[in-house]
């Protein structure tokens, strides 16, 4: 699985990344989405450089002029809840993409005490043959994402899949190098060093869902 760590260059994202950060600015709902959007937008300019195109003539009023374009079936896929920013970023860059959901929720099992992963709703087209965005903005253990990935692969096998979660953990990541295969790539905008004893990413930001929609029961 190759990884891309787009924090590594100093550029406008790192402003984004700060403010759904910071517990203060994460106050305001609007805003706390909004940039989460516009890193989607950043995640997706810089995958777009890895895509397949192919030539083609754009007529102007004035003449005709040879160009690129995207050649890759893309659908783009969003966890919910805490996807749906995202996925609207990453939809403003690659708006002839058709689109998929898909729900996973971790539960505590009263006999192991072990967190499971439960994934039980899915809707969107046949994934066979084509290029996946995969979107969740945070990943924690990987588990819930390696849950998805799996779940997916009923619904045809795609020819590439793109993760991109905004903030990662190395755990996370380690753990779905060992799962993953070379047909997957993860886009992250940063990476955080460890997990508490809820399995939260810190430094982190909190729950992304909470942040962008409000508490659930």
């Amino acid at each position: 699985m190759k990884i891309n760590i787009l924090s590594k260059e100093k550029s406008v994202l790192l402003q984004y990344l700060a403010e759904i950060r910071d517990k203060d600015i994460q106050k305001d709902r609007m805003r706390f989405r909004r940039n989460i959007e516009r890193i989607g937008e950043i995640m997706s300019y810089e995958l777009s450089k890895t895509l397949s195109y192919q030539p083609a003539k754009v007529t102007t009023p004035l003449g005709e002029k040879e160009t690129q374009l995207l050649a890759e079936d893309l659908i783009v896929c969003s966890v919910l809840r805490a996807g749906l920013p995202l996925h609207l970023g990453v939809l403003n860059y690659f708006d002839k993409a058709d689109n998929a959901f898909i729900s996973a929720y971790r539960k505590r099992n009263p006999r192991t005490n072990e967190l499971e992963i439960d994934v039980e709703y899915f809707a969107g087209p046949d994934l066979q043959g084509k290029t996946l965005l995969l979107v969740d903005p945070m990943l924690a253990t990987g588990k819930s994402l390696l849950a998805v990935f799996n779940a997916l692969q009923k619904n045809g096998k795609p020819a590439k899949t793109h993760i991109l979660s905004i903030i990662a953990s190395r755990e996370g990541i380690d753990f779905l190098e060992k799962q993953l295969n070379a047909n997957v790539e993860l886009w992250t905008a940063d990476i955080d060093p460890v997990l508490n004893e809820k399995a939260y990413i810190v430094p982190g930001l909190g729950d992304a869902g909470d942040l962008a929609f409000g508490p659930r029961k």
